[in-house]
C-alpha cells in the first residue's frame, strides 16, 4: 500500500517534507521528500456539514488576445469542450466547468499557504513576472494587484482570461514549448503545468534564458498519484487504480502525471543553483481531523470529482478504452471518494530555483 516512510536527509535541493515513495516505487532519478507531517484523521469520519462551499472566484468568460481568430477554435468531445490551437495539444477541456475548477483549485492553494502566492524571494519591487500556463489568468491578477512595479504577463494556449484587469497585467495567447520573447524577468511561475509538458528540458531552458541573473524560476506541481500513510488505501483502490491509468493514458501524450516529484535534476541541468522544494500533504476528502484541513480535503475532494470526468474521453480514448469501460472506471473511483474511512491524500510540491548572477 502506497504510504510515507520514516524521514530522512537528503543532499542538493533543500526540500522540507517527508519522503513518501516505498522502495518499488522509487524513481531512479532523484526525487525530493514531500510532504509535511502524517495528516491526523477524525475519530468520526463523516462528510461534515460545517462547509457551505460556493465558488465566488471570478467568471474568466472573456477573451484578450491580438492574434488570428484560430486561438479561439474549440471541438466538442463527450459533451465537454477543448481547444484546437497549435493541434490541440492539451487533453484538458477549456470549457466554464473546468475554468471553474481551476480557480477552486487557486482558493484551494491559497487557503493551503495562508495566501502565499509563491516563495520564490524576488524583493518587494520586482519588475517583470511570467505565468506560464496561466488558465483564467486569476494568479497573474492577484500578483498584478500585489506588485504594482512589475509588470506580469499570463502565457497559456487557450484565451480564456477575462478582459479587465490591472493595468500592468496583460495576457498573451502561445505556446511556452516553442521560442519565448520575454528576457530580463524576475520570475517565472508554472502551476499545475509540468504533468501537461512533452519537453520540459527544453521549457526550463526557455524560462533560464528569459531570467535575468539572480532571477526565479517557481513550479508549483501536482504528482498525479493518491497516497495513503495508514494502510487503509488498498493497492486495488479503485481511485488509485484510475489514476494509475490516467498515468499510462498521459504517458500516450508524450507527459508524465508523476513528474512533479522529480524536477530537481531537470533544474539543475537547465542551469539553475539554490534548488529549493516545499511539500504538502492534501487530504482528498473530509477525514482529517483539524478543520482547515478538512476544508483544504473538501476543497481537493470537488476540486477531483470535476476533473476525474475527463480521462473518460481523451486520455482513456488513448489506451484503447471504450467509452463504457471508460465510464465504468471513473463510476467506480467516484464511489469510492464516498469512503471517508480511507484516508487518501495527493503531494504538492513548490520548487523554486535561482539563475546564477554571473
Amino acid at each position: 500500500m502506497p504510504s510515507s516512510p520514516p524521514r530522512h536527509s537528503r543532499a542538493g535541493a533543500r526540500c522540507e517534507g517527508d519522503d513518501h515513495k516505498p522502495a518499488s516505487e522509487a524513481p531512479t532519478s532523484p526525487s525530493p521528500a514531500p510532504a509535511a507531517d502524517v495528516i491526523e484523521a477524525a475519530s468520526q469520519p463523516g462528510e461534515d456539514d460545517e462547509f457551505d462551499l460556493t465558488d465566488q472566484s471570478f467568471n474568466a468568460t472573456d477573451g484578450l488576445t491580438s492574434v488570428t481568430s484560430s486561438v479561439y477554435a474549440c471541438t466538442y468531445e463527450c459533451g465537454r469542450r477543448y481547444h484546437t490551437f497549435k493541434n490541440g495539444r492539451y487533453p484538458i477541456p477549456n470549457d466554464d466547468q473546468e475554468q471553474d475548477r481551476e480557480d477552486m483549485k487557486h482558493a484551494m492553494l491559497m487557503e493551503l499557504t495562508d495566501g502565499t502566492l509563491f516563495y520564490s524571494p524576488i524583493g518587494d519591487r520586482p519588475q517583470s513576472i511570467l505565468d506560464i500556463g496561466t488558465g483564467t489568468g486569476i494568479w497573474a491578477i492577484e500578483v498584478g494587484d500585489k506588485f504594482p512595479s512589475a509588470r506580469v504577463c499570463g502565457i497559456d494556449l487557450t484565451p480564456i482570461q477575462p478582459l479587465w484587469v490591472p493595468p500592468n497585467v496583460e495576457f498573451l495567447v502561445d505556446d511556452c514549448e516553442q521560442d519565448w520573447l520575454p528576457r530580463d524577468v524576475d520570475l517565472v511561475h508554472f502551476r499545475f503545468v509540468a504533468v501537461i509538458l512533452k519537453d520540459i528540458p527544453g521549457t526550463l531552458k526557455h524560462a533560464y534564458e528569459s531570467l535575468r541573473p539572480g532571477g526565479w524560476i517557481e513550479l508549483q506541481e501536482l504528482e498525479g498519484m493518491p497516497y495513503c500513510d495508514d494502510g487503509s488505501m488498498g493497492d486495488d483502490d479503485p481511485f488509485r487504480t484510475l489514476y494509475q491509468l490516467a498515468g499510462q493514458a498521459y504517458a500516450k501524450f508524450g507527459m508524465s502525471a508523476t513528474i512533479a516529484a522529480r524536477l530537481e535534476p531537470l533544474l539543475r541541468d537547465a542551469g539553475f543553483t539554490d534548488i529549493r522544494c516545499k511539500a504538502f500533504k492534501i487530504p482528498i476528502g473530509v477525514w482529517a481531523r483539524d478543520k482547515t484541513m478538512r476544508l483544504i480535503g473538501l476543497y481537493q475532494k470537488t476540486v477531483v470529482l470535476e476533473f476525474i470526468s475527463t480521462f473518460a474521453g481523451r486520455p482513456f480514448q488513448a489506451l484503447g478504452m471504450s467509452p463504457t469501460e471508460a465510464q465504468v472506471t471513473v463510476a467506480h473511483a467516484r464511489a469510492a471518494l464516498g469512503d471517508t474511512s480511507v484516508h487518501r491524500y495527493f503531494n504538492y510540491y513548490f520548487w523554486y530555483a535561482q539563475k546564477p548572477l554571473s
